[in-house]
């Protein structure tokens, strides 16, 4: 059990916050590169560690990530004229490039020189491997971008699936490296067989064991840690066993054990204390890995069908999320479709933020 002091140093990203102020210190996800596709397009809202932000691609292609409210008066950028080279404040049009420069002051008198003394907030981007990445901490501190393991190329295909949960980005993560539930809560999506490795088909995932109580053991890494699941597997149980790998990239990033055609991974990113921008990913080979379409479907992820165009699912736990009865007395073990749907159900019921104090482990 920890302590409500621990829980609160572990869980919250707001303001000063010691979690949120270590996390900026990383190059983070702030969206997905399908969310801003063309230049002088709709800008788009995100919110990280309590923070709104406004992302924009320019003329030039280049994408800014800025304080959403105008260094004016304080209006949403969100409803900007995102056009040469610039966002334009409606409310007075005040225009700042993707570095935050004032461009225009249309309001102030030419002659005033008061675009020279105001410089809006903005950070450090890239993009790649599907994100559109900001660096947010201190200007001293900014490590190099290292691209992560993911980056797709011509041998390479990457498919990203995107939910906002409402709840702490802690107990995300804590299921994402939790091995053990996995042989419960997505029993009839990861189904036992007589199979040499873990295997993937187009509706389900194959493990070879029907272990429930796994051995762990743990190694730390300069990068976080990794750990070994291990299980009894159905075949040549008293030879050999079945082991899943986990591997945790600090601060909040799981590479979860693969299957025979692709890799699967998951970043979950603190919006605030109890809301999470959640990714899936799966990547691999271009002709074993889905594309998007089919990795969004076989997941339960679908934006406008499982998801709001926010990316916020229509799952919730008002209308339990879409659980069906009548399918758990046929057998499937949560009435619950899609991987992440039934982690989002535990993850959610949860509580906003965890109260670990009352945990029994």
């Amino acid at each position: 059990m920890m302590t409500s002091e621990e829980n609160d140093l572990l869980c919250r990203v707001e303001g000063q916050a010691p979690m949120g102020q270590l996390m900026r210190r990383h190059w983070t996800p702030v969206c997905l590169v399908e969310e801003v596709p063309e230049p002088d397009g709709k800008p788009v809202r995100a919110r990280l560690f309590g923070e709104d932000l406004v992302v924009f691609r320019d003329t030039e292609g280049r994408v800014g990530v800025m304080d959403e409210y105008c260094p004016h008066r304080r209006a949403s950028l969100v409803f900007g004229r995102n056009e040469n080279c610039g966002l334009r404040c409606l409310y007075h049009g005040w225009k700042m490039d993707v570095h935050g420069n004032v461009l225009e002051m249309v309001s102030e008198p030419a002659a005033s020189g008061m675009a020279q003394k105001v410089k809006h907030k903005a950070y450090p981007t890239h993009e790649w491997g599907g994100f559109v990445w900001a660096y947010m901490g201190p200007a001293d501190t900014q490590p190099e971008f290292r691209p992560p393991a993911w980056a797709p190329h011509a041998e390479v295909r990457v498919t990203i699936a995107k939910a906002i949960v409402p709840c702490n980005w802690a107990q995300i993560l804590e299921g994402a490296i939790d091995s053990a539930h996995s042989s419960s809560l997505h029993s009839s999506d990861m189904v036992p067989a007589r199979v040499d490795s873990a295997k993937a088909t187009d509706s389900m995932w194959l493990r070879p064991s029907t272990d429930k109580a796994p051995r762990m053991q743990v190694e730390r890494t300069p990068y976080g840690f990794r750990y070994a699941a291990i299980r009894r597997p159905i075949k040549d149980a008293a030879k050999t066993d079945y082991v899943r790998s986990t591997v945790f990239v600090a601060p909040a990033a799981a590479l979860i054990p693969p299957n025979n055609l692709y890799n699967v991974a998951n970043i979950n990113v603190p919006m605030d204390d109890t809301n999470t921008a959640f990714y899936f990913m799966a990547w691999g080979h271009p002709d074993q890995t889905p594309d998007t379409d089919t990795w969004r479907k076989f997941l339960g992820q679908q934006l406008g069908v499982d998801l709001d165009e926010t990316y916020r699912p229509l799952r919730n736990r008002d209308n339990m999320f879409w659980q069906d009865r009548a399918a758990m007395k046929a057998g499937n073990f949560t009435g619950i479709t899609g991987f992440p749907n039934q982690d989002i159900a535990m993850w959610v019921t949860m509580g906003a933020i965890a109260d670990r104090t009352h945990d029994r482990l």
